[in-house]
């Protein structure tokens, strides 16, 4: 069990952190087969500031690993399964969606 109660599940051979992103996933595969969407990817991860140095210290790069990504109709999707907002997500989120404009983000 995570901190936010969420249970590791194991689906087609692939351990996702919670049932709800598994569930998803299978959906998700599920269109995918049918043709209503392509070039399903998991966890894929989106840079949203370069790492650099200030004053000798090395910062890293900020990062943001979301639970998927596909197209849809020709629209690159992103979307993230979440119970649970915490404040580093929303701002992640908020840097994610400046970044990058033209996604189609969703939560589910």
């Amino acid at each position: 069990m995570s901190k936010y109660n969420a249970r590791k599940t194991v689906l087609d051979g692939i351990t996702f952190a919670s049932m709800r992103e598994a569930h998803r996933y299978a959906d998700l595969a599920l269109l995918q087969r049918a043709g209503q969407i392509s070039e399903l990817e998991l966890q894929p991860s989106f840079g949203l500031q370069p790492s650099f140095t200030h004053g000798g210290k090395r910062h890293r790069a900020i990062t943001y690993r979301a639970d998927f990504r596909y197209v849809e109709q020709g629209a690159v999707v992103v979307e993230d399964s979440k119970g649970f907002s915490n404040p580093l997500y929303l701002l992640k989120k908020k840097m994610l969606l400046y970044r990058y404009p033209s996604i189609d983000f969703r939560e589910v």
